[in-house]
């Protein structure tokens, strides 16, 4: 037997950061970046919305912030992110290519998923903070960087989650964002607890100003508890991931 060469030896790294790679430069093309700035065009406008509301700056943002950009704004730019990484190359049948390559299935999962968070991190977040300057509260500027942040980074893994276990990746994350998180989420304690946007929401309410006592919402944690349980989250649904991904069998465009 002969010993392993060093560029065996050293595969496993080249190959995470192909995975990486490739996630940056092919899997968001002109059109999702396009898609992904409309969505933070709009939390700028909901930071200009604020400044026509008749309350103190740093209460008129956080009202606008906490509906728009957190509830709104923050899941649709991560569902495009989530679903260019994953759901978008399943339904076109390119990913046959990636899982069929020699790389361990965790590394495909933890790839994509640090790749669409780069993403979101250089576009979701920083939007985020400077609607916080145009409605004219510096101080909420970087809470909403940072509850933006633990977000989207949630929620990209929940929609790498989905585009492993469905077919209707982009449909099935509209459902969870709209139907879960909204509507069962704002009834539900249990699920606002591990719902990216009520969690969210909690870490920016508990780090501003002058915080409206109708946004702080009993029973979840908050602030850094609450960024705590965005990464138990994302950690749960990238191990989902992982072993769906495993288990998944390719037949034409969609498994």
């Amino acid at each position: 037997m002969t010993a392993p060469s060093p560029a065996r030896v050293g595969r496993p790294r080249s190959r995470f950061l192909a995975i990486l790679r490739y996630t940056l430069q092919s899997c968001f093309p002109r059109r999702r970046w396009a898609a992904i700035v409309l969505p933070c065009a709009g939390a700028l406008a909901f930071g200009l919305l604020a400044l026509t509301i008749d309350q103190t700056r740093d209460r008129a943002f956080a009202n606008v912030a906490a509906e728009g950009i957190f509830g709104l704004v923050m899941p649709i730019a991560a569902l495009i992110i989530g679903d260019s990484v994953l759901g978008a190359e399943v339904r076109a049948g390119t990913f046959h290519f990636t899982w069929l390559s020699p790389t361990p299935t965790w590394q495909i999962v933890v790839g994509r998923w640090l790749g669409g968070s780069l993403v979101a991190l250089v576009t979701i977040a920083p939007v985020c903070a400077l609607s916080a300057y145009l409605a004219d509260s510096p101080a909420s500027a970087w809470p909403a960087f940072v509850a933006a942040a633990c977000g989207s980074v949630a929620y990209v893994a929940i929609f790498i989650a989905i585009g492993c276990l469905t077919r209707r990746t982009a449909v099935w994350s509209l459902v969870f964002v709209f139907f879960v998180e909204r509507l069962l989420g704002a009834a539900l304690t249990g699920i606002a607890q591990i719902s990216p946007t009520w969690e969210s929401r909690a870490i920016f309410v508990a780090w501003i100003p002058d915080a409206p006592l109708r946004l702080v919402r009993d029973g979840i944690p908050h602030g850094g508890a609450a960024i705590v349980r965005l990464a138990i989250v994302t950690v749960v649904a990238l191990a989902l991931a992982n072993w769906r991904m495993h288990h998944m069998r390719m037949a034409g465009a969609s498994d």
